[in-house]
């Protein structure tokens, strides 16, 4: 595996030997005292890592969410793609609250108000019905569940781009993707247990959730709280005050300027564009897949979302210090091979559903080959698709850069959940998967293309 990793990551640099001792300490975990820290930066790391930490129990109950609903909940595949839809739709506002954003001097202050406001409706679920009966019989908390999780996720066109702006103007360019990947490792450590523990406690009682969201909504403003304090003062300030309506023509030029003049972003983000469709399209037929086609249990779900996880966790070390050695485009490579891999693992298991139990686990051979690819997407995507735009642009520009990579995610997430439904009906398991494969394929074309042809 590390052979592999180490000739799609180098492929055109000429190996030197006095370098190569440098391979192998890319997988071993940073430790913390060797960097070399301003103190602005160490106070950073600590209230980002903090915040990881929160953020990773929080992620480690919604890494569940998508299969609560159907199995739980009993929702249609029609409202299972809203909720996919809603997670990245919001994102389309992403390009108006960046506007926003640069008119804002206390942005720590709007931080804390959107963690309340979209936060405390998670308290509403604790009222939801304990029974299957009563959930079925009840179609509106299907609804409500939706509108609930819809005002959640408005919260992150304001909170990634600040994160992203806050993070990038402290650490230094050698730092940046070092640090994050160890916030990371830590944010992925503890959502791989929060899950673990989470599907243990919904086999026991599949209403459980109706408890845990309640004290999910408290940890998601406290979590944003932290990242409040982190130091920051706005290096530029606009002093014309626009309306509404200039607001959204200013936001959209400069988006069409910032695309239009900075060619290998545009690139970066059209192979981000097919990738989205076939992952947005695709991952609510997986969740599916796994109640309709494998029917696995809430404790098998977890085992093989946290077995993945592992596989970052452990990787990321290695694609942190990749990142910032590597031009993003082909990193994206690797990225995007990894997920053309597992889906194509998938459609094995549907062919040749070999399986065995253990511990209660239905343990399929395929997925075993998928867990080891989905961990490698899990580790690259989770830097790529968080801070690899801002090596597109100087650091005074990377909110607005993710702004425009985030509202992209937005305009995509509009159709591809809803299509992905509709292949599957259509085209079942295998036409949908291999849609998906083909989309990612293109993904990966331009990305190699543009590395060719234009320099960062």
């Amino acid at each position: 595996m590390y052979q592999i990793l180490r000739k799609i990551a180098f492929w055109g640099v000429k190996p030197k030997k006095k370098y190569s001792h440098l391979y192998k300490k890319y997988f071993l975990m940073f430790r913390f005292k060797e960097l070399i820290l301003s103190p602005e930066e160490k106070i950073t790391f600590k209230l980002h890592l903090t915040y990881s930490v929160i953020e990773g129990i929080i992620l480690g109950v919604l890494a569940l969410n998508e299969f609560v609903f159907v199995k739980s909940l009993k929702g249609s595949d029609f409202q299972l793609s809203i909720l996919i839809q809603i997670s990245a739709v919001v994102l389309v506002f992403t390009i108006f609250f960046n506007e926003y954003l640069k008119k804002v001097r206390n942005k720590k202050k709007l931080l804390q108000i959107v963690a309340i406001i979209t936060r405390l409706p998670l308290i509403l679920l604790i009222f939801f019905p304990h029974t299957e009966a009563e959930t079925i019989a009840n179609s509106y908390y299907h609804w409500a569940f939706l509108v609930i999780f819809l005002i959640y996720f408005f919260a992150q066109p304001i909170i990634y781009p600040t994160i992203n702006l806050f993070l990038k103007n402290i650490f230094s360019q050698d730092n940046f993707g070092k640090l994050y990947s160890i916030s990371t490792s830590i944010n992925k450590i503890v959502m791989m247990v929060v899950t673990f523990l989470y599907g243990l406690l919904l086999d026991y009682d599949h209403y459980s959730f109706i408890y845990v969201f309640p004290i999910i909504g408290v940890l998601g403003i406290v979590s944003v709280y932290l990242l409040s304090l982190i130091k920051y003062e706005d290096t530029e300030y606009l002093e014309v005050h626009l309306n509404i309506f200039e607001s959204i023509k200013k936001s959209f030029k400069d988006m069409r300027n910032i695309i239009r003049n900075n060619v290998p972003y545009k690139h970066f983000e059209w192979a981000f564009m097919y990738y989205g469709f076939a992952f947005l399209g695709t991952v609510s037929i997986i969740t599916i897949f796994y109640e309709s086609e494998l029917h696995l249990n809430y404790s098998s779900v977890a085992f093989y979302r946290n077995s993945y996880n592992i596989i970052a966790i452990l990787t990321l070390p290695f694609f942190g210090r990749l990142l910032g050695k590597i031009d993003p485009r082909r990193f994206g490579v690797i990225t995007f091979c990894s997920i053309l891999l597992y889906l194509l693992c998938l459609l094995l298991t549907y062919y040749f559903p070999v399986h065995f139990e253990l511990l209660g686990l239905k343990l399929y051979l395929f997925m075993l080959l998928f867990v080891i690819f989905h961990g490698i997407f899990a580790a690259t995507m989770s830097l790529l698709w968080n801070i690899g735009s801002s090596y597109f642009c100087k650091n005074e520009e990377a909110a607005n850069y993710h702004a425009i990579h985030l509202t992209l995610t937005g305009y995509r997430s509009l159709l591809a959940p809803f299509l992905g439904i509709v292949f599957y009906h259509w085209l079942g398991y295998v036409g949908a998967f291999l849609i998906g494969i083909g989309l990612v394929a293109v993904a990966i074309s331009i990305m190699i293309w543009s590395e060719k042809k234009y320099k960062v």
